[in-house]
């Protein structure tokens, strides 16, 4: 039932177009979404079933980084079964503006003292969690990071209806 007054947003109302975007513009804006946001929700599954949490990240292209501790929940999870689903999403203010992906992949955990801990302690910017807790700047925390690279990503935005393209849009890691 339409509320007296309103009008349908006119590239909202029908069937959504098909076409794709080219890789470079579905690329860059999933970057963006990337950038724009620093809250994810990590999918997991554990023996008592899917676990869902919110953890702030950080990213590299089209990897995730996170810390986590080494007891968690979802790192017990990830040890049991590796393969992860995360959902990205900006604020919601009506169907016009729904904008999110969901990035699959593998998470693989470091730990304080090998080269790939270094390597994803070099984009999370860990201070800033520091200076939250209270904690110096000047020492990396000595917990686990955890880094996911994409495998595959279904990004969604509906402003994509508007200049004749899919709402839905599909973006996959180049073969290696």
């Amino acid at each position: 039932m339409e509320r007296s007054g309103s009008q349908p947003t006119p590239w909202l109302v029908g069937e959504p177009p098909m076409r794709r975007l080219d890789r470079e513009r579905l690329s860059e804006r999933i970057l963006n979404l990337f950038a724009s946001q620093n809250m994810c929700v990590l999918a997991t599954v554990g023996s008592d079933g899917p676990l869902a949490t919110p953890v702030r990240y950080y990213h590299r292209e089209f990897e995730l980084i996170f810390t986590a501790s080494p007891r968690s929940p979802k790192m017990r999870n990830i040890a049991r079964d590796a393969r992860v689903s995360i959902g990205i999403f900006a604020p919601h203010v009506g169907l016009a503006s729904s904008r999110g992906c969901q990035v699959f992949g593998t998470a693989v955990v470091a730990l304080p003292g090998f080269a790939a801990f270094d390597d994803a302690m070099a984009w999370y910017r860990w201070q800033s969690d520091a200076a939250e807790r209270g904690r110096s700047s000047t020492a990396p925390p000595s917990t686990a990071v955890v880094t996911v690279a994409a495998r595959r990503i279904v990004y969604t935005e509906h402003w994509l209806r508007r200049d004749g393209f899919a709402p839905r849009q599909f973006w996959h890691a180049p073969k290696s």
